[in-house]
């Protein structure tokens, strides 16, 4: 599998000294796990890099390599107990791959859509992040006009909202919250949500992943960047989160305030419970 590995100026990472052109292992051969020394970590989309480590691509130096062991991920963050540095990328291929927009007037990187200021964009006038609807200044959101997170319908300031006008959080006081259209006696700090509720409404495709249709749709961008940025819907975003995600996360859905599988399925086209009896 090829990606991309980033490095301080010395070409080293958590310590380790790297040389281009030299293969290292880890001499693990099972239990591989992210976030230890079982693995080497690398990321198969250079855009991934900033996202899942402290490393910034404009001050860091990035190889190219090639994982060619075990490889364990989570979708983001890869990890191999083999892998070759195959070249550094330059200045100027730094510069093109961070900065690609295939939009106007953004003043953020990977944006598809204009006058955007936050990255990953698709819509329009968003400065906030992975935004496919437009004036968002908040993360993830397909609708418009939303100031919270992963919103589906417009206007909201809560987060998972699929309805308009909806005020979840950044109140000055702490109210209990509001979940499955009731109220609680619960705090947000207390309600322990699913950790795939936390998904994008943009996929990076590589060039090597890409359909023959999208290389054809999207050779500008393959030739440019390496591949492009894919719009998803709402619920096809939620879809893709759900079956990532394990059964034990799925199950915790269920221990929520006020459990509405109706609403839920209304919010992201899952029938939870019927899915978690047949898993």
């Amino acid at each position: 599998m090829i990606g991309y590995k980033a490095f301080d100026k010395d070409l080293k990472c958590r310590g380790m000294q790297f040389e281009v052109g030299k293969t290292y292992k880890t001499y693990a051969k099972e239990n591989l796990k992210l976030c230890s020394d079982t693995v080497i970590h690398f990321c198969r989309e250079l855009n991934k890099i900033e996202r899942v480590s402290s490393y910034t691509i404009a001050n860091s130096r990035i190889c190219e390599v090639i994982a060619s062991g075990e490889i364990v991920d989570d979708g983001e963050k890869y990890g191999t107990n083999e892998i070759t540095i195959l070249r550094e990328l330059s200045e100027e291929e730094k510069v093109k791959y961070n900065n690609w927009n295939s939009g106007d007037w953004n003043s953020g990187n990977w944006n598809s859509g204009d006058w955007n200021s936050g990255n990953w964009n698709s819509g329009n006038r968003n400065s906030g992040d992975w935004n496919s609807g437009n004036r968002n200044s908040g993360n993830c959101n397909s609708g418009n006009c939303n100031s919270g997170n992963r919103n589906s319908g417009d206007w909201n300031s809560g987060n998972w909202n699929s309805g308009d006008w909806n005020s979840g959080f950044f109140n000055t006081n702490e109210p209990p919250v509001r979940i499955f259209n009731k109220n609680t006696k619960t705090k947000k700090e207390n309600i322990n949500f699913p950790s795939f509720l936390s998904f994008d409404l943009t996929l990076w495709v590589s060039h090597d992943t890409a359909t023959e249709e999208e290389k054809k749709i999207h050779k500008k961008e393959i030739e440019t960047a390496g591949g492009f940025l894919k719009t998803l819907t709402y619920k096809e975003a939620f879809r893709r989160a759900w079956n990532r995600a394990t059964k034990e996360e799925h199950k915790k859905l269920l221990a929520l305030p006020n459990w509405n599988n109706k609403i839920f399925k209304e919010i992201s086209g899952i029938d939870a419970e019927k899915e978690i009896e047949n898993e």
